[in-house]
């Protein structure tokens, strides 16, 4: 539909001029070219940027549709995961019906790597990939822009800033999610703008608002069971960039305010992909269908499934051990007790070892912030189960 161009995913019809268009891209060939050919092109940049457009060019040749570019991609998908982590596993897949859209309602670490995992469960479930949303600060580049909508993103314009204008948009947004949804297509969407950095998932109204904004006038509840809302929790016993958020966490703190470097985004993307990632664990939760009277139901709800769906890792009991506020709590005290009986004294070691070579990477600032983003899901869990969850 016309009224979604500006964010919508390319169509099938678009994919040979968006990959013509890509295939020619001095700098995303640049980019291929040196991290593919790194010294060869330190020595001849131009032959090696001609060699791979050529390459590049082959692949494309083969592609005519979304669907087919997904299956070209999905070997490269398996091999990035399965070099990053040690186990990935998921929960949840038989509360899926196959032949219905849903909307992926999921707590946020990572920029690419979130959806990346929640697609890779699907795709070899044998259900259809979602839609995924990705906001506009992450597409400077133009070929960034065009490779995501190629794989299925829509853009959610986040840096308008008058009150009209935000208003227009999230009402746009909302309609082409209800749209997606009503015509076959599933989406995935974080809890909450921006990754948790403290490790806090906590799922805003003012997402669960904009998904109802452009049906006003309908039963709320109506609206709710219509968009097969499904919450969606990830668990990653490493977060590659965890670093990188103590270091924000605590300029934050001290300063009230922090300013991004040039090209951080795009380390931060890079480092999620390619980063160890250990144990990572995708827990689909139940479709909600209940009679929910207003949002806040609604994040109530979403946020009981995705804390308690939580997979714990050893990395998030060790810094809960060591933050006096999470060790002052019983209910962590038992929940620490509980997980050192399931988990080996050798991997209990080498994890501690592990554990402890990152936190020495953080100043001896940074290193509360690091922590606390490891212990918070343990206390979130904790008060979920004991029911004093989110409010």
């Amino acid at each position: 539909m016309v009224e979604f161009d500006a964010i919508r995913p390319y169509s099938d019809a678009e994919v040979p001029a968006v990959l013509h268009r890509l295939t020619r891209d001095e700098e995303l060939l640049d980019i291929l070219a040196s991290q593919h050919f790194p010294r060869l092109h330190r020595w001849a940049p131009g032959l090696v940027k001609r060699l791979v457009g050529a390459g590049l060019r082959r692949e494309a040749g083969q592609i005519t549709s979304v669907e087919s570019l997904q299956h070209r991609i999905e070997p490269y998908l398996d091999r990035l995961i399965e070099r990053s982590v040690v186990e990935v596993t998921y929960s949840g897949l038989d509360h899926l019906a196959k032949d219905r859209a849903h909307l992926f309602l999921a707590n946020h670490r990572d920029i690419v790597m979130d959806p990346a995992f929640v697609n890779y469960a699907l795709y070899h479930a044998g259900h259809p990939t979602p839609r995924i949303a990705i906001g506009d600060n992450l597409l400077q580049r133009p070929f960034v822009s065009d490779l995501m909508r190629l794989n299925k993103s829509f853009i959610v314009h986040r840096s308008v800033t008058g009150r009209r204008e935000k208003l227009a948009v999230y009402q746009t947004l909302s309609a082409y999610i209800n749209h997606s949804i009503a015509t076959g297509h599933s989406i995935w969407i974080a809890q909450a703008e921006g990754r948790a950095k403290d490790g806090k998932d906590e799922t805003d109204t003012a997402i669960i608002k904009m998904l109802c904004m452009s049906r006003r006038g309908e039963d709320f509840a109506q609206i709710v069971r219509s968009l097969n809302i499904v919450p969606v929790s990830i668990a990653y016993e490493w977060d590659p960039c965890d670093q990188m958020k103590a270091r924000e966490l605590e300029q934050r703190a001290r300063t009230g305010t922090y300013v991004k470097e040039p090209g951080e985004d795009d380390r931060s993307i890079a480092k999620g992909l390619t980063g160890y990632k250990g144990h990572v664990h995708v827990a689909f939760g139940t479709p909600l269908t209940g009679d929910y009277p207003d949002a806040k139901a609604v994040a109530r709800e979403s946020d009981r499934q995705i804390l308690q769906n939580y997979r714990l890792q050893p990395s998030n009991f060790m810094a809960a051990e060591q933050l006096p506020e999470t060790r002052s709590n019983p209910g962590v005290n038992a929940l620490i007790e509980n997980w050192r009986a399931n988990f080996s004294p050798e991997r209990l070691a080498s994890e501690k070892a592990r554990f402890e070579q990152r936190l020495a990477g953080c100043s001896l600032a940074e290193q509360y912030w690091f922590l606390l983003q490891y212990a918070n899901p343990v206390a979130s869990a904790c008060a979920a189960d004991s029911g004093q969850g989110a409010q």
